[in-house]
């Protein structure tokens, strides 16, 4: 018997590798001889690059850059597939929880550490760097990260202007000459699990500002300056990016990565399963166990376990999803390749208690669902 256990992590609880170990845990008591491979997913946010490590045997570096708002927080990076891939989150440089609730402002706030990041990569000689979005802080469309490569944004006097995205506002053109010229030899791909595009109503400003701090007026502001941002772009570079579907993640720094790295965004789930070979591993697997930390409806839209099932749907194996919670909606996943869903939380508990006990509470749940399949067994016989 071999079971696949492809799970992302449970956020604030457990990294997607401890709870494959938990499940591993939990399978290995009824089934001692199974064939059970770990395989910890992400779906390109937070995590991703833990998840990839730990999946693929490689190294995480760590490197003080800027933080959001411009002071030196502690980032990191990984390198796998024998250091010529390295892997970005850019929240692990320009996160959201890096920046306490009354100081977040995205006027002012910068992806020059994630630029720092991309530097600090070269200097291993890869040949792929992957770039997480999600979680960010920024809303400067990727301008500071340009600044950090070595790309100019002058004023009309020819002056560097500032950090964040009110800087924009006296943006007059951009120079490339002296960006990092290792970049050009670089392949990028971008997970990327959002379509909204740079600018308007369901821009980076208006859709993800709020949550970053900015009012109403701001998010005015700051769509304004990431439309002129867009405009030079177009006219200095030859890109439209203001509406490519994307193109506001991570307050824009997709449209970043598309105008001054020439890279690819892509589903985060997409990027992983390739980078793991999950299907290598699914192809003879008895089963495949997944999940996350809610399952609800949103589910089915690009997160790990749906990605997981689709690759396993391929080769007709089942697929059981666990889960810390089970949303609204939850029975949507029932048509896209999952057979099964279980919550892990035994009964009625608090959440502090829940992220307490995920790990014992995914130990039983599995072993609960090994007896069955054990007794399934017996049954056929």
């Amino acid at each position: 018997m071999k079971v696949v256990i492809a799970p992302d992590s449970f956020k604030e609880s457990l990294s997607a590798m401890e709870v494959a170990k938990a499940i591993e845990e939990g399978f290995r008591g009824i089934f001692p001889n199974a064939e059970l491979v770990k395989v910890p997913m992400a779906d390109g946010g937070e995590g991703l690059v833990h998840s990839l490590v730990d999946s693929l045997d490689g190294q995480i570096i760590n490197r003080e850059v800027t933080g959001p708002l411009g002071e030196k927080v502690e980032g990191f990076f990984g390198l796998i597939h024998d250091g010529k891939t390295a892997v970005i989150e850019m929240a692990a440089a320009s996160g959201l929880h890096l920046v306490s609730p009354g100081d977040r402002n995205p006027l002012y706030t910068t992806t020059y550490g994630v630029g720092e990041l991309i530097v600090a990569t070269l200097e291993y000689h890869v040949e792929k760097i992957i770039v997480g979005l999600g979680g960010s802080a920024t809303n400067d469309g990727g301008a500071g990260m340009f600044q950090a490569l070595g790309g100019e944004l002058l004023d009309e006097n020819g002056n560097e202007i500032g950090f964040g995205c009110r800087a924009l506002s006296n943006l007059h053109s951009i120079n490339m000459r002296n960006l990092d010229s290792r970049l050009s030899e670089i392949t990028f791909e971008v997970a990327c699990d959002v379509e909204n595009p740079l600018l308007g109503a369901d821009g980076a400003s208006a859709v993800f500002g709020p949550q970053k701090g900015a009012t109403a007026e701001m998010v005015r502001v700051l769509d304004e300056n990431l439309s002129h941002f867009a405009r030079v772009i177009e006219r200095d570079l030859g890109k439209q990016v203001s509406d490519i579907p994307g193109a506001g993640a991570a307050g824009g720094l997709g449209a970043g990565l598309l105008a001054f790295l020439s890279c690819k965004l892509r589903k985060g789930i997409e990027i992983v399963i390739e980078a793991v070979c999950l299907e290598d591993h699914i192809r003879n697997a008895s089963l495949v166990i997944t999940g996350e930390g809610k399952i609800d409806f949103q589910t089915i839209y690009g997160k790990t376990p749906i990605g997981v099932a689709r690759a396993a749907q391929k080769h007709n194996v089942c697929v059981i999803g666990l889960a810390g919670s089970l949303g609204m909606g939850y029975e949507a996943v029932y048509d896209h390749g999952i057979d099964a869903v279980f919550s892990i939380v035994p009964g009625v508990t608090t959440l502090e208690e829940a992220l307490k006990n995920a790990y014992p509470n995914i130990v039983t749940i599995s072993r609960n669902i090994a007896k069955l399949i054990s007794a399934r067994n017996k049954w056929g016989n």
